[in-house]
């Protein structure tokens, strides 16, 4: 119901009509999290970003039924004065801002340490210090490598979960060394958690965190030279689906063997509702967001989405559909990566009784479906030469 009347929490308590304060709420994540709350439930939403390209459609005056719920406020938390006003206006803040596309953590880790870590500082500190609740947004890439990749190639362990499903109060965080610059994402994120947990355990800030594994869904990125740079490096399903779109090989990094798990943003979001919406099941626990029922390598993936284009398009597969690249060629010096990201789930279907629902190749058709009729005309037009008169 859209109004929100008669919503209860899950333990049958009334949910009350509660102010938020979205930092990045023009992201990806953001605009799909802005959705949910204006149509589904009656909570308020600041707004918070530089751009609000993907919030356009909920921003309209006086066209939807939500005019007045939703306010955006064009800032840089960066420097900007009027952050801890708009903090202390809501009773949540939920920061989604970051620096998270991996070709970015090895060419400009400064920047990557300076937006996952220094930026969010005053955000902890306005809400510690004005008694306000914190979603946090991490990344599994905290966890850094598993045990099992220490392991020899061969080595019967490497197949015990034990030694490479993640859990959020057990498993270490193992990164590479200092020069593998790719690091310094995880790094700062890990250390922002830290200053998190320890300003609810020294001076009662309530906070959730959350580690999401691989979101992915319509609006995620963007796509080069079209609604992004040409030069720019995406993540993995953007690249693919530009690849697809422009109907080039899809560049598999270092043989593309990582292993990963993928979840749909619209199973994500229903986890983050729930979060918001039962802080006393929530507050206190940082939780894996991911659904292990969909781990592919990075390989695989490209098949399928080769695969899933081909129908929704319409458009038969190029002859050689995939191509390997070396990650130095691909990101720079410095790159590293994760063997695996499998999350162990216990800890949020205990707290908030929830499981991801959809699967893999349901999650890729509803998004190629959504890019391709988003941008093949614009690539086509992008692509096509001018005939001469």
């Amino acid at each position: 119901m859209a109004n929100g009347a008669g919503r209860l929490d899950l333990d049958g308590k009334p949910i009350k009509p509660i102010t938020i304060c979205m930092i990045g709420a023009g992201g990806f994540i953001g605009s799909h999290l802005c959705e949910k709350l204006m149509t589904e439930t009656p909570h308020k939403v600041l707004a918070l970003d530089v751009y609000n390209d993907k919030i356009k459609h909920l921003l309209e005056p006086d066209t939807v039924q939500w005019a007045g719920r939703i306010q955006f406020h064009r800032i840089n938390i960066k420097h900007d004065s009027r952050l801890e006003g708009l903090i202390k206006m809501a009773d949540l803040t939920i920061n989604l801002a970051a620096i998270c596309t991996p070709a970015d953590y090895n060419t400009r880790p400064l920047d990557t340490i300076y937006s996952n870590f220094i930026d969010a500082l005053p955000v902890v500190k306005y809400c510690s210090e004005n008694n306000k609740r914190l979603i946090h947004f991490s990344t599994c890439e905290v966890y850094g490598k598993t045990i099992g990749s220490f392991l020899p190639k061969d080595h019967p362990l490497r197949q015990d979960p034990e030694f490479y499903v993640l859990k959020e109060d057990i498993s270490p965080c193992i990164f590479g060394s200092i020069e593998k610059q790719r690091w310094s994402y995880a790094c700062a994120k890990q250390l922002i958690e830290r200053l998190v947990y320890a300003e609810g355990a020294e001076n009662g800030l309530e906070f959730t965190i959350v580690r999401p594994f691989n979101w992915i869904g319509p609006r995620m990125d963007f796509i080069p030279g079209i609604d992004g740079p040409s030069e720019g490096v995406p993540r993995v399903l953007a690249c693919f689906s530009n690849n697809l779109l422009r109907r080039e090989p899809l560049k598999l990094v270092d043989g593309g063997e990582s292993q990963r798990t993928f979840i749909y943003i619209k199973d994500a979001i229903e986890a983050v509702l729930l979060m918001i919406e039962n802080p006393e099941r929530a507050n206190g626990h940082i939780f894996n967001v991911g659904n292990p029922n969909n781990e592919v390598t990075v390989r695989q993936l490209a098949e399928m989405m080769t695969e899933v284009y081909a129908k929704v398009s319409g458009e038969t597969a190029i002859e050689s559909p995939t191509i390997d690249v070396s990650s130095k060629e691909f990101y720079g010096e410095g790159y590293d990566d994760s063997d695996k990201r499998i999350p162990d789930m216990t800890i949020i279907n205990r707290q908030l009784g929830w499981n991801p629902k959809t699967s893999l190749w349901d999650l890729l058709e509803s998004t190629l479906t959504y890019q391709h009729t988003t941008y093949a005309e614009a690539i086509k037009k992008a692509t096509s030469k001018p005939v001469a008169s």
